[in-house]
């Protein structure tokens, strides 16, 4: 009988899934047990809607090459070879509006990766500014409220919208850096193919001998970096909402591609504790002077989806989807999202969302996993379950590659805020801009802000006089206030 490996539901190998990842022998499972939640959320749902966020969207397939071997980084084997193309599908998004939103409009855009690798699926999920707004993903859900229609008019624009995301972000300090991102030219988009994307929390990259790095992504588009002003975007939201989408089926329709360079930050693992800012905070960048980019690889996008509902709104992308050599650190926002992303399509499209083609890893899936809504994978083993004798014991539990990563975690057990520098660097980034962009930071926030009631206004002012004396007191000018 051929000898055959265990693998997760995205086609990655699983070393043993008998016993739970804990904290010592004792301890709590983490969140970060990938094998647990995949295998407990799928038994929940064996019995027989529109994205809640990043509901918008256009996608494109393409392949992914790298320049070099990076052996001496990670084991991921789509990393290794450039001669091997690695297949790939692009989602890019509108992060808080519906699906009959403009792509123009003051947001967050999404910018998701799907790598169908030799070793199983594997999932970068970007966003186009290099911060989030929080540090903690339990408060994601009231951030997404705090954005989307109030629940009694269901209005997104007046006082109420406008005081609902002002009275949130004013109460969450944190997320000064990422409003001074949002409320730049950066925050309105006319195409996809001049977007960033930024992996915003910290991976671990983790090669053959153990050795481990913490890493950021970013995706700098080779067309060149392109934004519009405000006004800008306010007509094309009305004379043309679908440009970004548009334009990206254009192009490729054209025989055009829309290339990406994969470029990366590291640091090794135990100098994390040696830098004056938390690394693993994704409400803060790593500056480029002191952890430099480098170039791993270039994504071309040269084939248009054939149908948009098949495979782009039904989609799917999680943090949860890695693959050998690539890890999760303790960013607790990232954390955070192993679990919800995979969840959420479960609830939203099906249990077996990934037996759809778009989501479907091009390795070869097998596991203990069966029935649900929708399932169309024929498994003939008489014993559904491990271990079994029945089968030969099939699938085995594959073998370790590599030395296996390994991290000691003591201490009390309790919820904690976590501390950080929440003024330095959106205060940094304000002072390095150039007058025409300060002019329309100031401008773009002053429009907002303006329509939330007085004591909102105040409140944030306060923040913005500590992140930069100069910027609350435009603002404050702007707004007739006396501070």
């Amino acid at each position: 009988m051929t000898k055959r490996y265990l693998t997760s539901n995205q086609g990655t190998t699983v070393i043993d899934d008998q016993h739970s990842l804990t904290v010592g022998e004792r301890g709590p499972i983490l969140l970060a047990d990938t094998v647990y939640f995949e295998k407990t959320a799928q038994f929940d749902r064996e019995k027989v809607p529109e994205r809640v966020f990043h509901a918008k969207g256009a996608g494109a397939f393409g392949y992914f090459v790298p320049y070099k071997s990076f052996d001496f980084l990670t084991q991921a084997k789509f990393l290794q070879n450039p001669e091997k193309a690695t297949p790939v599908f692009t989602r890019f998004s509108v992060a808080g509006g519906s699906a009959g939103g403009a792509d123009t409009v003051r947001d967050v855009r999404g910018f998701a990766v799907k790598f169908y690798t030799e070793e199983g699926n594997y999932d970068l999920i970007c966003n186009h500014v290099p911060v989030f707004p929080l540090r903690d993903p339990l408060q994601f859900a009231d951030f997404v409220h705090a954005v989307k229609p109030d629940p009694v008019t269901n209005a997104r624009g007046g006082p109420i919208a406008a005081s609902r995301f002002w009275d949130f972000m004013s109460l969450r300090p944190e997320s000064m850096n990422f409003l001074i991102y949002l409320f730049s030219d950066i925050g309105t988009v006319k195409s996809y193919r001049t977007i960033q994307g930024f992996g915003v929390n910290t991976y671990k990259w983790i090669n053959l001998h153990g050795e481990e790095w913490y890493v950021r992504y970013c995706w700098e588009p080779c067309a060149g970096v392109e934004y519009i002003d405000s006004k800008t975007a306010t007509q094309l939201a009305g004379t043309d909402p679908d440009v970004a989408s548009r334009d990206l089926f254009d192009t490729i329709a054209a025989g055009e591609s829309v290339e990406f360079e994969m470029r990366i930050q590291t640091i090794k693992v135990e100098f994390e504790c040696d830098q004056q800012f938390d690394i693993l905070d994704p409400t803060l960048i790593w500056p480029e002077n002191l952890f430099p980019l480098i170039p791993v690889g270039r994504m071309v996008l040269n084939k248009n989806p054939e149908n948009y509902f098949a495979e782009v709104e039904q989609s799917a992308f999680s943090p949860a989807a890695i693959v050998p050599g690539i890890d999760f650190s303790n960013d607790r926002v990232l954390q955070g999202r192993i679990f919800p992303y995979g969840d959420t399509q479960r609830y939203r499209i099906g249990t077996n969302y990934l037996e759809l083609p778009v989501n479907m890893p091009r390795s070869h899936v097998d596991n203990k996993m069966q029935d649900g809504f929708m399932q169309i994978k024929c498994n003939a083993d008489i014993a559904n379950y491990l271990p079994n004798t029945l089968n030969g014991g099939m699938p085995a539990w594959a073998p370790e590659k590599g030395k296996p990563s390994q991290e000691y975690v003591s201490g009390s057990v309790g919820r904690q805020e976590i501390p950080g520098d929440n003024y330095y660097q959106p205060g940094y980034r304000y002072r390095s801009m150039s007058g025409l962009e300060k002019k329309h930071l100031v401008s773009n926030i002053i429009e907002s802000l303006s329509l939330a009631y007085e004591p909102i206004q105040r409140r944030m002012i306060g923040h913005f006089m500590r992140t930069d004396s100069e910027l609350g007191n435009r603002i404050a000018q702007g707004l007739n206030l006396n501070i």
